[in-house]
């Protein structure tokens, strides 16, 4: 059968492009949907469906776009309420694609309208599922994000319904079945998923906790919801988005892509009030940057990290990107629902720097400067990791403060006295210390190298290692 995954390893996002006798579908496209339009047209073929398994938290889909360039036609499962033209399948129910055909199987749990869709090829045989949010390799999808939109949907319900799903409707399934699910390692969808992005059904019977055939339905609910975090906040933002819809991304990117000067930066700046956004890495932009920028660098989880620290979908931006990165740095904040670009600095930093403008930099020490500081000061370290890493391992006496609980946690951090700030490698803590720079505090330095270093070429005191149950 022929079917091409699509992923996109800085969102964790698996997308699906079938094609059969001159016939496409696309399963849970990104935003940007020319590449699928490309896709098809290299095969000499139309994109006849976009399947969408539910209304998407954590990005912005691009079922609209496809629909209006390419006529598509957009399908939901059962009870799929979109503000919008598109079909509601029916449980059960089997479209067909050239010669294959595409049955409709409802696994509400993740979402209500979660659904999952068998493949079957020219010769009537199953080949495999496209399973979205409903089973992961390793794990299921969280069932506590529907809440947010719709109070009555709760996280105890919701696990009651996958638990029926996922015994009624997919473990019954044939064990060669190949597993097509939504999101692999990385995604706050899940709670620890595997690194695999497919895997046959029937190994995934063996080794998920979740597919366990002795396990009552008591047992698996308090398995499921044991690890938990509270979701990033912009995923409720995202389901009405991909609910209700939203504006073209090319009418977006037109809006974005305004090359600016350093005076007119600067202007732009202080008459819109709008955030700049730095997205180099964090050695570069800690040796000099915009006064009241914060870094959040692209080659990362660039697009989630947005999402989690920037708290207005609709906040306007100015863009400090490495030169020839603008669009892609506007695509990936569009993927997440930031569709505020209003311009960019033109020729990058060196621009800002080249017309003399003011600078700020921050201070990073390598993990043997910190050992080397701390037999003499005793430094408060704040860890920014998740609390799943900390508390898998850390340095004895630090205190974690998540890096998505920063806000919230401001007031924890000293003012008068220096204190030490690291992640794991370096990533996480450069937006924390661009955050307390833009927040007033000069009092602190960031460990570049993270844990990591720490842990490898240090001998500060840690916690003894224990396995974290969940990734979260």
């Amino acid at each position: 059968m022929k079917i091409e995954q699509i992923y996109t390893g800085c969102i964790a996002h698996a997308a699906y492009y079938v094609e059969n006798n001159g016939e496409a579908a696309i399963f849970d496209p990104l935003r940007e949907v020319q590449p699928y339009i490309d896709r098809a047209k290299k095969d000499n073929a139309k994109i006849k469906y976009v399947f969408e398994t539910h209304f998407h938290a954590d990005f912005v889909s691009g079922h609209l776009d496809l629909k209006a360039k390419t006529g598509a036609e957009i399908v939901f499962g059962p009870t799929a309420k979109p503000n919008y033209e598109a079909t509601v399948a029916i449980d059960g129910q089997v479209f067909e694609l050239g010669n294959y055909k595409i049955k409709v199987i409802h696994t509400p749990g993740h979402t209500m309208e979660s659904t999952t869709y068998l493949l079957i090829d020219e010769n009537g045989k199953e080949h495999g599922i496209i399973t979205g949010d409903t089973l992961f390799i390793g794990d299921v999808g969280r069932p506590d994000l529907a809440q947010h939109v719709i109070a009555e949907l709760t996280q105890d319900k919701l696990a009651r319904h996958l638990y029926h799903s996922l015994r009624e409707k997919i473990m019954p399934l044939n064990d060669d079945l190949i597993v097509y699910p939504n999101h692999g390692a990385g995604s706050a969808c899940g709670k620890n998923m595997s690194k695999e992005t497919t895997d046959t059904l029937g190994n995934q019977k063996r080794t998920n906790y979740a597919l366990r055939p002795d396990m009552t339905e008591d047992e698996f609910v308090d398995e499921l919801l044991t690890g938990l975090t509270t979701p990033p906040g912009y995923f409720p933002k995202n389901v009405i988005m991909n609910l209700k819809g939203y504006q073209s991304l090319d009418v977006v990117l037109e809006k974005a892509k305004h090359p600016l000067t350093a005076d007119q930066f600067e202007m732009v700046a202080k008459q819109t009030r709008a955030l700049i956004l730095d997205t180099r890495n964090a050695n570069d932009f800690a040796k000099a940057f915009i006064p009241n920028s914060i870094n959040i660098g692209i080659d990362g989880s660039f697009a989630s990290w947005v999402g989690e620290m920037i708290s207005d979908i609709n906040q306007k931006i100015l863009l400090v990107t490495d030169f020839g990165r603008e669009e892609e740095c506007m695509i990936r904040l569009s993927r997440v629902g930031y569709d505020g670009t209003i311009g960019y600095l033109e020729g990058g930093f060196i621009s800002w720097k080249n017309a003399e403008k003011p600078i700020h930099s921050l201070k990073r020490i390598t993990a043997e400067e910190l050992e080397q500081i701390l037999e003499t000061e005793d430094l408060p370290l704040f860890d920014v990791r998740k609390k799943s890493e900390f508390d898998a391992e850390h340095l004895v006496d630090s205190e974690n403060i998540p890096l998505n609980q920063l806000f919230a946690n401001i007031a924890v951090f000293p003012k008068e006295k220096p204190f030490v700030v690291y992640c794991a490698g370096g990533y996480r803590s450069m937006i924390a210390a661009s955050i307390l720079k833009h927040s007033g505090f000069d009092n602190f330095v960031d460990v570049s190298g993270g844990f990591i270093e720490i842990a490898k070429i240090t001998k500060l005191p840690k916690t003894a290692y224990v396995c974290p149950s969940t990734l979260l």
